[in-house]
């Protein structure tokens, strides 16, 4: 198989030597294995998008005729060889960005993250936040009385509240969520407002999303 694949003088001289009449030498399974040789499509990157081909970057099946007279002399493919695969990697890094994915929004997606939200803000509002922290010794021996508040050595801010909400919680929020005007800076019961979209009906006798916050000694 490997001489006839080198010309069709070989495959020529082959039928001629064979003992069988003209019409038989047509159907020598020979004679198509080696046009199969012939019209075997090739692997080749396409350097550029070609409509009803494939996009810029794919590797496609074309015909040898096809990129040797067309793709290949507009530089439009090249040979899917591991040099050429890099080098059009690369260049596509530099040159054309990936396309960014267009995520379709329909009613469902709107309801299913309303109800995310809603799940989400009901957990905040019926659980409890225990931070423990350290006191300011200086300031708790200053005190004039024991009903003093007990101040905390560090105050406990908007981004902390945050991180320990997705830790203890497993609920995700932004700093914009919680309305905290000043750090928490004593020890004691907090109930911070929270700030959920109104499209979530708030429990009955309830007038404002809070979550309770409490902070306490190590």
């Amino acid at each position: 198989m490997a001489y006839i694949q080198r010309g069709r003088n070989a495959l020529r001289q082959i039928i001629k030597e064979t003992n069988v009449q003209s019409h038989d030498r047509l159907m020598q399974p020979l004679f198509y294995a080696c046009q199969g040789v012939r019209y075997r499509k090739l692997d080749v990157i396409l350097t550029t998008s070609i409509e009803k081909l494939g996009k810029a970057g794919e590797t496609v099946k074309v015909a040898p005729g096809y990129f040797r007279n067309h793709l290949m002399p507009k530089l439009l493919a090249v040979p899917n060889i591991d040099k050429f695969a890099y080098l059009i990697k690369e260049q596509r890094k530099i040159y054309q960005p990936k396309d960014e994915e267009v995520k379709v929004v329909t009613k469902k997606n709107v309801e299913d993250k309303t109800k995310e939200y809603e799940k989400a803000a009901y957990r905040l509002l019926y659980s409890r936040l225990v931070l423990r922290r350290s006191i300011n010794v200086q300031k708790f021996c200053g005190r004039s009385t024991k009903d003093d508040p007990i101040e905390l050595s560090s105050p406990v801010s908007k981004d902390e509240l945050v991180a320990e909400i997705a830790r203890q919680l497993c609920v995700k929020i932004e700093p914009e969520n919680l309305l905290l005007p000043t750090p928490l800076e004593t020890f004691g019961m907090f109930d911070v407002q929270l700030r959920i979209p109104k499209s979530i009906p708030l429990p009955e006798g309830r007038f404002n999303w809070t979550l309770k916050v409490k902070i306490r000694g190590k």
